[in-house]
């Protein structure tokens, strides 16, 4: 277990995350996936009662259990947060103006959409990810 302010910042983390996922439900934009992966990552390193509620929750316990079963995640999904990345990594790099923080926001883009690219595929049809 992490020391108590790495733990509160995981715990806090993780609900911002959990936020962030159930707008993403409802926004077209906003991926709900990524960040309820997140949320499980940091629920799984600083509290098993808010991660067990997640991984056990109806709706975004599959997601987090598809994942961790390195079962994978449905193409649309995987499209649709590289889509977000690029788009709000875009905006980002359009405002900054040193070049070697684009570059360094560029490459961090290619790492992300090359780890989200490489994750396992399951069909629509195993997975009840709505997102």
């Amino acid at each position: 277990m992490p020391s108590n302010a790495s733990r509160y910042f995981l715990i806090v983390t993780g609900w911002l995350s959990v936020i962030l996922g159930v707008i993403g439900i409802v926004m077209p934009l906003l991926p709900t996936t990524p960040f309820i992966l997140l949320a499980g990552g940091c629920f799984a390193k600083s509290s098993p009662r808010f991660h067990h509620w997640l991984v056990n929750h109806s709706f975004f316990g599959p997601i987090i259990n598809n994942y961790q079963n390195k079962q994978g995640l449905p193409r649309h999904v995987k499209v649709r947060a590289i889509v977000f990345i690029w788009i709000t990594l875009s905006i980002s790099i359009y405002f900054i103006t040193f070049v070697w923080a684009k570059i360094c926001i560029f490459i961090l883009g290619l790492v992300l959409t090359t780890i989200l690219w490489r994750t396992p595929e399951i069909s629509n049809q195993n997975s009840h990810i709505t997102e």
